[in-house]
Order: structure tokens, then C-alpha cells, then sequence
């Protein structure tokens, strides 16, 4: 039986960037996948699937190698960030107010997994499993044995990096808490009329907001939040059709725009009731959904890397056994209250806005025309969603 010291259940974003970083501690890893995404190639459509990668998470892509790749691939940087409901509360962040180049980058998710991918590959540290997935597991004092549909494996740290319906956690017996939030978003990539732009942008409605996020060349991906029901009924619409309901509904300042695909997805939010279990861990999406609003999901998934790399490399430096549970324990330590906050913040904003009362129209209305007048405020907010 091949004996490793961590196994992680999932080559996602998540789980490759845990890989590469715990494998430069000088750890070795196991990576566990069902399926390699498509290898990419210059003259592919644009994915659905995309993330607006902040600062924090570009300076991890950089640390583990992947960043490289994706830069020679295709993304498209972004300085500014437009919130509003009406324009007269207009609020505006720009890169240049915190001293950066650039607030994060949009890219493909598929691309950031091939780039990551890629370095595991090519790791001494690192074997990947693939195509393979989860059975069952056991653990007892000193590890864990696991099953996989290949053959069984040993590992003194199981990682559970499976997305947000985690077989990992299931088997664990972590529960989760949370709740739909009866709405759907629509993903729609477009071509415009305007060269890519260094600028995204959020228009807040009742039924939720609409986003544009800006691709490389003449492309967009938009986003459009709204009712389930609403959303059903605009994937029954030809793409032409689409096109005409997104002139109609999204702010003139997106220009003309030509409608390429579509895909929607209902919204959740889900947090698991703990994040180590004895020697297993969550992170990413199995052990925090949110909503995706301020596109903050894989960003903090990213931030889970990292704090789990930190908490590992501080015991190995203090002699101290790094996989015993108390060590682990302190990974839960580090994000938890940082994941809840964020969550919080955007169930928040959600609720805010969403809510119809003429009092509170003009509340956070206020609030948005106050806040872009604030420069200390607005600016410790952007270096905070930076991550920096």
C-alpha cells in the first residue's frame, strides 16, 4: 500500500494549488481527480465558468508556478470597480487609490486548473490520480486509510477539496448549515462593441443585480441575478432573443452586445459545522459556499491554501508533529471567522438591496454615495477584498 503524507480529493482550483504548496513544505502529496479538463488552445471560445482572481490569489498562482502559464494564456486585468443602484450613488474603486497596477484579473476557471495541473504534473512532491475518486476511508490514530476506485492508499492528512457537495465531508460526518437564496444567475458571454475595457461593474435591482465582467479583445462575461422562475424562462429564449432581454434590462454603458452562450446556476450558501475532523480537513467549496456576488468564492478558497500551508510549515519549524489534530486545528482557527465575515457581508449586501421599502432605497443609496467620498474607508475596503 502506497503511503503518503497528505491525500487530496480533488485537482480542482483549490485542491491543485494545496498540492504544489504543501509539496514545496517538502511533503508528499497525493492528488485525487475524476477528470482533466480540455487542454486549451488559442483559438477556443471563452468559457462560461469564470473568476475575478484577486491580488492575493495572483501572488499565490505566482508562488506555486501556475500564474506564468495563465499570463501567456489569456486574462484580462482590471483597475477600476463600479458600484451602483442609481447613478447618482455611483461609487468607483480604483487600483491607483491602494497603490496597485491592478485590482485582480478575470480568467477562465478552466485555465487556472490547467496552469495549476500543470505543475503537479511535473512535481517531484506531487502523484496524481486521475481519472480516480473516493470510496471510503478510515482513520485511526496515526493516519488515514483510504480507498480509492483504483487501489487503497495511506496518508497521515486527508484533504477534502471535492466542491460543495463534498463526498469527503459526507464521509466525515460534518454537517453543514445554510440555505437557498431563491434565486439563479444567469453566466452569458457576449461580444461587444467596445474594446476590452479596465473596468468592472455591478448595477444593483430588486430582483438582483446585473455585472459585467470584462474579457480579453471585444468579449464580456455578464452575469444577470434574478428570480428562479425569471431566470427558467430566459434560458427558453434563442440566443437573439437573449440579446434583445440584455439591451433591455443591463445599463447602457455596456454598449452593443452580441450574445455567444449561456448556462445559469441556483445560489446557496453552505458552511460546514467544522473544518477539521481528527486528520481531515475542508477547504474551498466543501467547507464554505457563498454567494457569489462579489466573486469571493474561489479567492477565499485560496486563502484556505494558504492558511493551511502556514499553519504546516509553523509546526515543522517548531519540531512540532504537523499532522496531529491539535495542529490542524489551528487551520480552522485561522479562517473560520474570516469565511463567516465574508459571508456574512455579502448576505448582507443581498438582503440590503433586495429589500423594497422606499426607506431603505435610500439608505444604501446614501451609504454608496457616502462611501465613494470616504477615500480612507472605501480604500481599507478594496485592500481587504484585495486580500492584501
Amino acid at each position: 500500500m502506497k503511503s503518503y503524507d497528505c491525500v487530496i480529493v480533488g485537482g480542482g482550483m483549490v485542491g491543485a494549488a494545496s498540492a504544489l504548496s504543501l509539496a514545496e513544505l517538502g511533503l508528499k502529496v497525493a492528488v485525487v481527480e475524476r477528470a482533466l479538463p480540455q487542454a486549451f488552445e488559442p483559438g477556443q471560445p471563452f468559457d462560461l465558468r469564470v473568476s475575478a482572481i484577486s491580488l492575493s490569489s495572483q501572488y499565490l498562482l505566482e508562488q506555486v508556478g501556475a500564474w506564468q502559464q495563465i499570463s501567456q494564456w489569456r486574462l484580462c486585468p482590471y483597475k477600476r470597480l463600479g458600484v451602483w443602484e442609481q447613478e447618482l450613488s455611483y461609487a468607483e474603486f480604483n487600483s491607483d487609490d491602494i497603490g496597485q497596477s491592478h485590482l485582480g484579473a478575470i480568467i477562465e476557471n478552466r485555465l487556472i486548473q490547467l496552469a495549476l495541473l500543470d505543475q503537479v504534473k511535473n512535481h517531484d512532491n506531487i502523484c496524481l490520480y486521475c481519472p480516480d475518486s473516493l470510496t471510503s476511508f478510515v482513520q485511526y490514530e496515526q493516519g488515514v486509510d483510504i480507498e480509492l476506485s483504483q487501489e487503497t492508499v495511506k496518508a497521515k492528512l486527508l484533504i477534502a477539496a471535492d466542491g460543495a457537495n463534498s463526498r469527503v465531508r459526507q464521509l466525515a460526518g460534518i454537517g453543514t448549515t445554510g440555505w437557498d437564496y431563491q434565486q439563479s444567475a444567469m453566466l452569458i458571454n457576449v461580444n461587444t462593441g467596445l474594446e476590452q475595457q479596465d473596468i468592472t461593474w455591478q448595477q444593483f435591482f430588486p430582483t438582483g443585480p446585473v455585472a459585467m465582467l470584462p474579457m480579453p479583445g471585444q468579449h464580456a462575461s455578464l452575469v444577470w441575478y434574478h428570480h428562479r422562475d425569471e431566470i427558467k424562462r430566459l434560458k427558453t429564449l434563442s440566443l437573439k432573443q437573449l440579446e434583445q432581454a440584455v439591451m433591455a434590462s443591463f445599463p447602457k454603458r455596456l454598449g452593443q452586445v452580441e450574445v455567444l452562450d449561456r448556462a445559469s446556476f441556483d445560489l446557496t450558501r453552505r458552511h460546514a459545522n467544522q473544518y477539521q475532523k481528527q486528520r481531515v480537513v475542508l477547504m474551498g467549496d466543501a467547507a464554505h459556499s457563498i454567494n457569489p456576488m462579489a466573486g469571493q468564492g474561489v479567492n477565499l478558497g485560496f486563502k484556505d491554501v494558504k492558511a493551511l500551508q502556514k499553519v504546516i510549515a509553523e509546526a515543522i519549524g517548531n519540531g512540532e508533529c504537523w499532522h496531529d489534530p491539535a495542529v490542524l486545528a489551528r487551520y480552522e482557527k485561522l479562517r473560520r471567522h474570516d469565511n463567516l465575515l465574508m459571508m456574512s457581508a455579502m448576505d448582507a449586501l443581498y438582503a440590503s438591496f433586495s429589500h423594497p421599502s422606499l426607506l431603505m432605497k435610500g439608505l444604501r443609496n446614501a451609504g454608496l454615495f457616502i462611501a465613494n467620498r470616504a477615500p480612507v474607508l472605501k480604500n481599507k475596503a478594496l485592500a481587504y477584498a484585495c486580500g492584501l
